[in-house]
């Protein structure tokens, strides 16, 4: 039987019935629906509704209900237009007409609301533990290379050397923001609607404390017309899915830059490569592409569902089905692409003799104006005359370190042999010792500090 109906005349036409249920997908809820139906049946037996023998038998069927989905035998019928129409239709073929009385004071505006969150936060966990392995990994690598220098970049020019650490550790820091982002929209997940009804609350005074401790709540809603349409929680996962994404896409990015050849900085294992079809020498950052690619993905998904929610009226609506589909798929994707992202950071090989030979001396160039600096020289006039000292060299095709003494002082009087002592890649790394700086004492302090975070 239906969960609603006695008011018409003529059942449903098939084609809104396709276009309607929602069974194809969220049948994912039923251990939390089936959970959250436990709970109520104790809350309403505690509120009078039903006898201590009627709660039992209510929760032996929800079990035999859940247990025939665990082991995947559970049969849907062609009535199941969603998974709280599927859990109550086989309830009642289990122990007959006392499952109808379940559903007393609740509507499936509270029911679904409350699986969904409860869904959520189980799937913020388990994206949360896939960040943590992921941060392991950077920190492990980055132990490996604090004194490995590499040329660093802004706007893609090389900058100033850095090492290898310092670059994984940046990744470290922009997954500890989505851990903490996953950890905020958590807690404001955790508000149980349960006992709204349909928007305007239960009449049978049942005991929201205990209900919202059983279920794992933290707390429970105040308003039900809010509780039983409020999705904020929803959108505030998939912005920080879309997040995530977009920093797996950054790392992409780096790597699959880093490993063409034509830098040979990295390399990936072969486990972790593809090839092609015609081109035999090809080693294809597949995975890395992906990750690129997927992250569009997810922000589709985010903005989708907040075109969504900009026009809803207050209370219900059958718009608010549109909000499963995408987080289950931002949820689903990045579960795919994390064990495999981390994978490939920590069987990543750093080719340490090619970021060397990629060190030019033109990354030293700011180190030239802290030398002029220290020499009393204003740092804007210093960099005016290291400007025009790599302009020189440009001219001359040569090194820096290779212009004489004698034209150095040309450019500038302030100029004296210790200059050259400058032209040292580990000492200009060594030199940025203060905490967030790429020398090695400064790298090791952010490893430990990683560390800490790490749980």
């Amino acid at each position: 039987m239906a969960l609603w109906g006695g008011r018409f005349d003529e059942p449903t036409d098939a084609d809104l019935r396709r276009l309607n249920d929602s069974i194809g997908y969220d049948r994912r809820f039923y251990a939390e629906d089936i959970a959250g139906s436990i709970a109520y049946a104790k809350a309403i037996a505690a509120a009078g509704v039903l006898t201590t023998e009627e709660r039992d038998q209510i929760i032996t069927g929800l079990e035999q209900v859940k247990s025939e989905f665990d082991e995947n035998r559970f049969a849907f019928a062609p009535g199941d237009e969603d998974i709280h129409t599927a859990v109550e239709r086989r309830l009642t073929e289990l122990i007959g007409a006392v499952g109808g009385k379940l559903h007393t004071g609740r509507s499936r505006n509270d029911q679904v609301a409350t699986d969904f969150r409860l869904w959520v936060m189980g799937a913020v966990d388990q994206l949360d533990d896939q960040l943590c392995a992921l941060q392991t990994v950077l920190v492990a690598q980055a132990e490996d290379h604090i004194h490995t220098v590499m040329p660093g970049y802004t706007h893609f020019q090389p900058a100033q050397p850095i090492t290898v650490a310092y670059w994984l550790l940046s990744f470290f820091w922009m997954v500890t923001r989505d851990r903490e982002r996953l950890s905020d929209a958590k807690g404001r997940t955790s508000i149980m609607p349960l006992g709204s009804g349909a928007l305007a609350g239960n009449p049978l005074n049942i005991d929201r404390e205990t209900l919202k401790d059983n279920l794992g709540f933290t707390s429970y809603s105040q308003n039900g017309l809010d509780a039983v349409s409020d999705r904020d929680f929803v959108a505030e996962v998939l912005f920080t899915g879309t997040m995530i994404g977009l920093h797996l896409s950054r790392l992409a990015e780096d790597i699959i830059t880093y490993s063409n050849p034509a830098l040979g900085f990295v390399s990936l294992d072969d486990r972790y490569s593809t090839g092609s079809s015609l081109m035999p020498q090809k080693r294809n950052a597949d995975p890395m592409e992906l990750a690129r690619g997927k992250s569009g993905r997810l922000l589709g998904n985010l903005t989708g569902l907040l075109s969504v929610l900009k026009g809803l009226p207050s209370g219900y609506n059958k718009d608010l089905q549109e909000d499963k589909e995408a987080i289950f798929d931002t949820v689903d994707t990045l579960n795919q692409l994390l064990p495999v992202v981390t994978a490939v950071i920590k069987t990543l090989k750093i080719n340490s003799g090619a970021m060397r030979a990629a060190l030019t001396e033109e990354l030293l160039a700011t180190d030239v104006a802290d030398y002029l600096v220290a020499k009393g020289v204003p740092f804007r006039e210093a960099h005016h005359i290291v400007g025009q000292m790599v302009k020189y060299a440009d001219e001359n095709q040569i090194n820096l370190s290779d212009i004489s003494l004698d034209d150095l002082q040309q450019i500038s009087a302030h100029f004296a042999e210790d200059v050259y002592d400058v032209f040292d890649f580990e000492r200009s790394v060594a030199q940025r010792s203060a905490d967030g700086g790429t020398a090695p004492v400064a790298v090791q302090r952010q490893i430990d500090m990683a560390k800490a975070l790490i749980h």
